[in-house]
């Protein structure tokens, strides 16, 4: 199943409520999974963005509705990257023309 990684901005909403963060994150994963999708990982990070957000989804159009889903409620902004794993990137390295 394809990867994706969310890279997610709060918003001024997230930042208030980011008190409830574990009951969120648990919603946010029974919706994934309603959706097919996986969250593989969180992770809360310093920088240009907040977090980062790994999930599994069966394809673009899935990953795309979760990422909508999760925007929809006014609380993060998503960027999503298609993501391509080791063997998947050897395969694709030994596919590559002389």
């Amino acid at each position: 199943m394809p990867k994706y990684i969310s890279l997610i901005n709060y918003t001024d909403e997230g930042v208030k409520t980011f008190k409830d963060f574990a009951e969120r994150l648990a919603n946010a994963r029974r919706g994934a999974d309603e959706l097919g999708v996986t969250l593989d990982a969180y992770y809360l990070t310093i920088g240009r963005f907040d977090a980062v957000v790994i999930i599994d989804a069966p394809d673009n159009r899935t990953a795309a509705k979760v990422a909508l889903v999760n925007a929809a409620n006014g609380r993060v902004r998503t960027e999503t990257l298609v993501a391509f794993t080791e063997a998947e990137t050897a395969t694709l390295a030994d596919e590559l023309p002389a």
